[in-house]
């Protein structure tokens, strides 16, 4: 999850921006971000976070089902886990690859510092 090095583009920096707010045990969605800045949608955010994303709290970026980032279903548990993140069914237990956010109680909606 990291990236070319270099100046980011305007619409990176702002995703970025955005993850680094997302306090911990919480988490966004690709398109809560894109719904968040009023711009582009959830693959713009998805292609920002595959580029530039090792910078910043990744792991805290999820798809809309509560579904980690794919491939990295192991070390995003790892880090759910360290956080208190809430999750659901068998992600408490052995296989990464089954691991859900209850989105009910992880999604934030970018306001406040909770």
């Amino acid at each position: 999850m990291s990236g070319p090095v270099g100046e980011l583009p305007e619409y990176a920096e702002k995703v970025l921006t955005v993850v680094e707010r997302i306090p911990p045990g919480r988490v966004m969605t690709y398109g809560d971000i894109a719904e968040w800045l009023e711009e582009g949608g959830p693959r713009q955010v998805g292609r920002v976070m595959a580029l530039y994303g090792g910078t910043v709290p990744w792991w805290r970026v999820v798809r809309a089902g509560g579904l980690p980032p794919v491939c990295h279903e192991g070390r995003a548990l790892t880090h759910y886990r360290r956080e208190g993140t809430p999750l659901r069914g068998g992600a408490t237990e052995g296989d990464p690859r089954s691991v859900r956010i209850d989105m009910r109680r992880a999604r934030w909606d970018g306001a406040g510092n909770d």
